[in-house]
């Protein structure tokens, strides 16, 4: 049966006869069924440790994001069940968290592997030899971006910066540094990742799987032996402003810019002691360690400026 609209135009009734098959892959709306539960032994397990780690604050709802690390330790992500059974134990929606999982990127949406090598691809580590080291990593391993190998061993990624310029290009493998890498050493890496060998990063605690780094991460001790004493610092540049404020630091030096000649203005003789020709030198007590911020006898806004008060806009 076929209605007519105002304007003459046919229209075939919307019932059930009139649609053909729907294609695969579509949702029609209907809700999801409630995640599946953990199993009664699992469960036990973890609310066991989920009381310790909401003991630790004030506000039950604080302890929600090292809950989320507990629960990607058991399965390798942040799967519906786990998202349940924060909600459970906090008393949140799981609308309220799913908004925390998703926003975070340490927490995977998906099944990955044993290491999570991540590439730094920012600023100075790209530059330095991170994309390259990244794109060779794709081809070596067969992946792309965020996906696992076969064999479940690795699951690549780039990330963003790791605050560790100094020791660019870095490479992190479960949140454990791996500096200076070149393609080669980052092929060598994966490569003992995948073949099991004993992998020891340059720094920091000792390897462990991504499964294991998550429950160290919900907070929970790290009961390796030598894993509590092992560290690492910061490079020698990173920590120049510490030795300065502690007053460790030799005296300043100064360097002009490249290719300025002469900062001094024309006609004006250095003073005494200054190094006016862009070579490194110290300070002369008529020199400034900064343009940016050096004296300056008054403001161009002061109306006792040579120059005469600042026109307003637009006049």
């Amino acid at each position: 049966m076929t209605t007519t609209t105002p304007s003459g135009q046919g229209v075939q009734p919307q019932g059930p006869q009139s649609q053909g098959p729907q294609p695969q892959g579509v949702s029609l709306g209907m809700p999801q069924l409630p995640a599946p539960d953990y199993p009664d032994d699992v469960r036990a397990r973890l609310e066991a440790d989920a009381r310790e780690v909401v003991a630790r604050y004030p506000d039950s709802r604080s302890a929600l994001l090292p809950l989320l690390h507990l629960v990607q330790s058991e399965e390798g992500h942040v799967t519906r069940t786990g998202q349940r059974f924060c909600a459970e134990v906090l008393g949140l929606t799981t609308a309220e968290v799913t908004a925390v999982a998703t926003f975070y990127s340490m927490y995977r949406r998906r099944p990955g592997g044993d290491y999570q090598v991540g590439v730094c691809t920012n600023t100075l580590c790209a530059v330095m030899g991170g994309d390259a080291i990244f794109e060779a990593l794709q081809e070596h391993l067969g992946v792309g971006n965020g996906e696992t190998t076969d064999d479940g061993k690795v699951t690549l990624e780039h990330i963003e910066c790791n605050a560790a310029c100094d020791f660019a290009p870095v490479v992190m493998v479960n949140w454990e540094f791996f500096d200076n890498q070149t393609v080669q050493s980052a092929k060598g890496l994966v490569d003992d990742l995948r073949a099991g060998a004993r992998v020891e990063p340059t720094r920091g605690a000792p390897l462990c799987t991504f499964k294991d780094t998550s429950r160290i991460l919900a907070g929970f001790p790290d009961e390796r032996p030598g894993a509590v004493e092992a560290g690492g610092t910061a490079g020698h540049a990173s920590l120049t402003g510490l030795r300065l404020a502690k007053g460790e630091a030799g005296p300043a030096r100064v360097v002009h810019p490249r290719g300025s000649g002469t900062p001094a203005a024309a006609g004006t003789p250095a003073a005494s002691g200054d190094s006016r020709d862009g070579s490194p030198h110290d300070p002369s007590p008529t020199e400034h360690l900064s343009s940016h911020d050096a004296p300056q006898d008054t403001a161009a806004s002061d109306p006792d400026h040579p120059a005469g008060p600042a026109a307003e806009e637009g006049e």
